[in-house]
């Protein structure tokens, strides 16, 4: 009789020592989540979230990238996505400076650890400017203050003002080194994805609470949406499964005075091998035009004009947010995807190996044979990302319930625990073979 793999978890003690400092870092996380920034009126930042209209929108949308501490204005209001930001601006500056793509390519090792030293010191002025712009946003969407004092740098405000920032941006530091130590020290590469995990899956019970409250539509809105739940589901983990196989040639290797026979093998290659990350990205980027209108209260006032129409549109709503979400969640799953298979080189690791693929010579044509492939099974799964980030505009059209209830449970917040759920498995799965454990225990 075969055992589960989980009693194998607690067996190991290498693993059960990474899994209780990834609870335990998460338990800390959570705590401080309930530490609200000092001067700030929580009473008002909750009434937001129940106005309705373009700022509630934008408010479910920066509540789930924060890990749901927006509502209550905590320390870790602006969560981690000022990392997540600064991320993306480093990734594109790889291929404009020649210096740093040489680096990556040469040393790989070396330049990603040069690539997360620029990350980590522009992170604090991207949060520096997210925290100014996020309490200038709040400011619009309610008529009373969110401060307790007036926000500014002059006169008696200056030093309440310095207050709040500073505590901000300090929290999403913490949020980030609590990120990193989960990645070294607990379950490994995911510490940040599971810290935004966290904050989805603590603010899934509130929602199904508010959809139970409709005492007319509740039980079978509840009962549509666990349907469509698991078809989702079902979906994204078809996907996320999805492999092209290339086949490989190994040439034989001689023992003592034998000569092996060459091996064939195949090289997998993943239809959504950039994960949830393009969706990260593509909110986060988004956030940001209605970000810079709240530094304009005065134009966002008339309820006209230029920065109002940004505001408007990049808030969650209309027509226009779901159609930019939808290109962006494409388009970076076509980004995202070319820098991770560029910083992996198969071209130059086959070669290094002897291998190569049937009918293509070694080296860089490999890799632009490879690269083809690659681009052309990302096609379906990237639009499929698109489609599934999307869906709660879709249904949030149809059905009598506010995207933000759909959107955190059905669609990018589903993406991203159903992602990070999957991964961490595979992490964990990896660790047990290492370990010892045959895949046929794993498996039973």
């Amino acid at each position: 009789m075969k055992r589960s793999a989980w009693r194998y978890l607690w067996m190991s003690e290498d693993i059960r020592k990474k899994l209780i400092i990834t609870i335990l870092l998460l338990v800390v996380y959570r705590l401080a989540a309930t530490i609200p920034v000092p001067g700030v009126n929580r009473d008002v930042i909750a009434s937001i979230a129940t106005a309705g209209g373009a700022g509630s929108g934008l408010f479910g949308l920066l509540d789930l990238l924060s890990g749901g501490t927006i509502s209550n204005f905590s320390i870790l209001a602006m969560g981690v996505y000022p990392y997540i930001t600064s991320q993306i601006i480093i990734q594109l500056l790889v291929p404009i400076i020649p210096a740093l793509d040489r680096r990556l390519k040469d040393n790989p090792r070396e330049g990603r650890v040069l690539m997360e030293k620029w990350t980590t010191m522009l992170t604090i002025p991207m949060a520096l400017l997210s925290a100014i712009g996020q309490v200038n946003i709040f400011q619009t969407m309610v008529q009373t203050s969110v401060l307790v004092t007036p926000f500014g740098f002059t006169g008696a405000s200056l030093l309440p003002t310095l207050t709040i920032l500073i505590s901000m941006v300090a929290g999403t530091m913490f949020g980030i080194w609590l990120g990193q130590l989960i990645s070294e020290f607990g379950i490994p590469n995911q510490g940040l994805s599971l810290i935004i995990f966290a904050g989805i899956v603590s603010s899934m019970p509130s929602n199904l609470i508010s959809i139970l409250a409709d005492k007319v539509n509740g039980w079978w809105m509840l009962l549509l949406i666990l349907v469509i739940l698991g078809l989702t589901i079902f979906a994204i983990v078809f996907v996320q499964q999805g492999r092209r196989n290339v086949p490989v040639l190994f040439p034989g290797r001689r023992v003592g005075n034998r000569m092996s026979m060459p091996v064939r093998s195949n090289l997998p290659l993943m239809v959504n091998m950039a994960g949830m990350i393009p969706l990260i990205f593509a909110q986060t980027f988004l956030s940001f035009p209605a970000l810079i209108a709240s530094w304009f209260p005065k134009a966002l006032a008339t309820g006209q004009g230029f920065w109002y129409w940004i505001y408007s549109n990049f808030s969650g709503t209309g027509v226009i947010y779901p159609v930019i979400f939808f290109v962006l969640v494409v388009a970076f799953s076509f980004f995202y995807t070319d820098v991770l298979f560029t910083q992996q080189n198969y071209g130059e690791t086959l070669k290094r190996q002897g291998a190569q693929i049937p009918g293509v010579v070694r080296g860089a044509p490999t890799q632009k044979y490879l690269s083809k492939v690659q681009r052309r099974i990302t096609f379906p799964g990237a639009f499929f990302l698109g489609f599934v980030a999307v869906l709660p505009y879709i249904l949030g059209a149809i059905l009598p319930i506010s995207q933000n209830t759909l959107f955190v449970i059905s669609a990018a917040g589903l993406l991203i625990v159903v992602g990070v759920v999957r991964d961490t498995f595979t992490i964990i799965e990896t660790e047990l073979k290492v370990h010892g454990y045959d895949e046929s225990i794993i498996k039973g």
